[in-house]
């Protein structure tokens, strides 16, 4: 069995926060609606695109997690797959928001909406950086 890098449980435990969190939105969107910033067609339409691309993320998240605990090569596949899902997945939130004025609306949902947003691109780039950085201590053939 291989050394496990330092500091492997936070992005397991950020993978696994991604994977329950996409889970928890999409469940209060289809239900309460409260996440919602709007409830015109265009944000409704918008919006309803996301549910497989983000369950293609969650997914990711989750077998990366697994994956990276225990300790198989396809765990850092898995987990820069749900890294580079999250970055892109946040920048077209981020681009359908500027374009549509979202950002100014202002009010708890477009709080949580910006908070949903630096977690995304965050959570990400985070992912990525630190499992590329310990490849050689995940993977076998590195």
């Amino acid at each position: 069995m291989r050394a496990r890098p330092k500091g492997i449980g936070w992005i397991i435990g950020l993978l696994l926060f991604a994977c329950i969190a996409v889970v928890a939105y999409w469940v209060i969107f289809f239900t309460t609606g409260d996440v919602q910033v709007r409830d015109d067609p265009v944000y409704i339409a918008f919006e309803s695109a996301f549910p497989l691309a983000d369950s293609w993320m969650a997914l990711c998240a989750l077998a990366g997690a697994v994956g990276l605990w225990r300790q198989k090569d396809w765990g850092f596949l898995f987990g820069l797959l749900a890294g580079s899902s999250s970055i892109f997945l946040g920048l077209m939130d981020v681009l359908f928001n500027l374009n549509e004025g979202n950002y100014a609306l202002g009010g708890e949902e477009m709080t949580i909406e910006i908070a949903i947003n630096l977690a995304t691109l965050s959570l990400g780039f985070v992912v990525i950086v630190y499992l590329w950085r310990n490849r050689s201590s995940l993977c076998a053939l590195s």
